[in-house]
């Protein structure tokens, strides 16, 4: 498949066996952070931790809508690939492209990563070609199986880990908001936008940390709504953060509020929880599934129906009011910080299935 970049190998177990990965080709560019970038990332780390010699593909364009010229660059690369290789292809590209797959599909062992369902007949087809199936969570399988006709023992789930962090310290007021995704409005930031717009009377501030570029017609809307509402100056869009910056903001917040109009898992409600940060999300997709419960039955958080600026509102103004709720959420957050699992175990669960399309 081309000379792909080979991740050194930390220790034998693998048995000196090769997977060739298939990626977007943005995935280490910082100024384009994403959940599914830093899963397919940690997951070539840990895969070359565990004895695989793993190769890298990074396929350019902007998946998943390609242009022939991307097209025909992953067609070579497939085409350049020895007989009987496991091939290791994100579902960002495989979904799109089943009739590159599909004269592939005896002579590679497929694996097909899926982040994000497409639900529609090419990703069905493109599927079918697959030995395996991988998800990177347990709703997005659940949502496969109903969608598509693929035997269940074929689809399997490696849910993100989390990455061990200090416990936040929490303000006294509870008012430093923080939100992690990219600007967009499958994100919901117009609906955080317009659910604070009405909170003008409470204390509180907020950051947006992820990339402005994306949507920027969005950007400026939320820019003139903040600024009719005399709330600009409490908001600060503060683009991509990653590494010690993104950690800063992290151990300086209060609540993490992600208000996605979708969500197949949603990695930082856990990165919110690894630091004992409670979360006040959406329910929809995964994100009830990353949130999960403290051992004691309790919700680290609280979940509002997506689209809905006043249920939202309603939920932000009762965390700022209400010293009681906070401690409890607090106090749960830091309970299911304790049982979270770490990028190790992700990692096992995908090299299993690694493993048994090897034979």
């Amino acid at each position: 498949m081309g000379a792909g970049r080979a991740t050194p190998v930390g220790r034998p177990g693998a048995q000196g066996r090769t997977v060739h990965v298939v990626l977007p080709g943005d995935i280490d560019d910082p100024a384009t952070p994403s959940g599914g970038n830093v899963y397919d990332r940690r997951i070539c780390r840990g895969l070359g931790e565990q004895g695989w010699s793993v190769r890298e593909h990074p396929v350019p364009g902007a998946w998943p809508r390609p242009d022939p010229a991307d097209r025909s660059a992953l067609a070579r690369l497939l085409a350049a690939t020895p007989d009987d290789a496991v091939v290791l292809l994100d579902g960002l590209i495989a979904s799109t492209v089943p009739d590159l797959l599909a004269p592939h599909a005896r002579r590679l062992r497929l694996v097909v990563l899926v982040h994000m369902p497409l639900d529609d007949d090419a990703e069905a087809a493109a599927l079918a070609t697959a030995q395996v199936v991988v998800t990177t969570s347990e709703w997005t399988r659940r949502r496969l199986l109903a969608r598509h006709p693929l035997p269940a023992d074929r689809v399997r789930a490696a849910p993100p880990g989390v990455t061990a962090a200090p416990a936040v310290p929490g303000s006294a007021a509870g008012n430093r908001l923080l939100c992690v995704a990219a600007v967009t409005r499958h994100k919901g930031h117009d609906v955080l936008v317009d659910a604070l717009s009405t909170l003008a009377g409470l204390p509180w501030t907020l950051v947006c940390a992820g990339t402005l570029a994306r949507e920027p017609e969005l950007v400026h809307r939320l820019r003139e709504r903040l600024a009719g509402a005399q709330v600009a100056d409490r908001v600060r869009l503060a683009g991509p953060l990653t590494g010690a910056a993104l950690d800063a903001e992290y151990a300086a917040a209060d609540l993490l509020v992600l208000p996605s109009r979708g969500e197949t898992y949603g990695m930082v409600v856990t990165e919110a929880l690894a630091r004992g940060l409670p979360v006040l999300g959406t329910e929809v997709g995964g994100l009830p599934e990353a949130l999960g419960h403290a051992p004691g039955g309790d919700r680290p958080g609280l979940l509002v129906p997506p689209d809905d600026p006043t249920a939202l509102a309603g939920a932000l103004a009762r965390w700022l009011d209400d010293d009681t709720l906070r401690t409890r959420l607090r106090r749960a957050a830091l309970a299911r910080r304790e049982t979270l699992t770490d990028w190790p175990v992700t990692t096992a669960l995908l090299a299993a299935a690694l493993e048994e399309v090897t034979g």
